[in-house]
């Protein structure tokens, strides 16, 4: 359980032409490492360069 704690998830937010609201889209993983430093791994790249790194709530670790 150590691990899923120290596990973040990776998003790109996409902005929709004529919504006002955006989307989150999960593209990757990020952990943390012994020492402190992160370890990014991604299923896809986002095109417009940014990332948000999030911890992950309580109901993802159950799943």
């Amino acid at each position: 359980m150590a691990s899923q704690a120290k596990m973040m998830e990776v998003y790109t937010v996409v902005d929709k032409a004529g919504s006002e609201k955006s989307f989150w889209v999960r593209i990757g993983a990020c952990f943390t490492n012994r020492d402190g430093s992160f370890s990014v791994l991604l299923d896809a790249l986002p095109t417009n360069g940014k990332l948000q790194i999030r911890q992950r709530n309580s109901e993802q670790t159950k799943v």
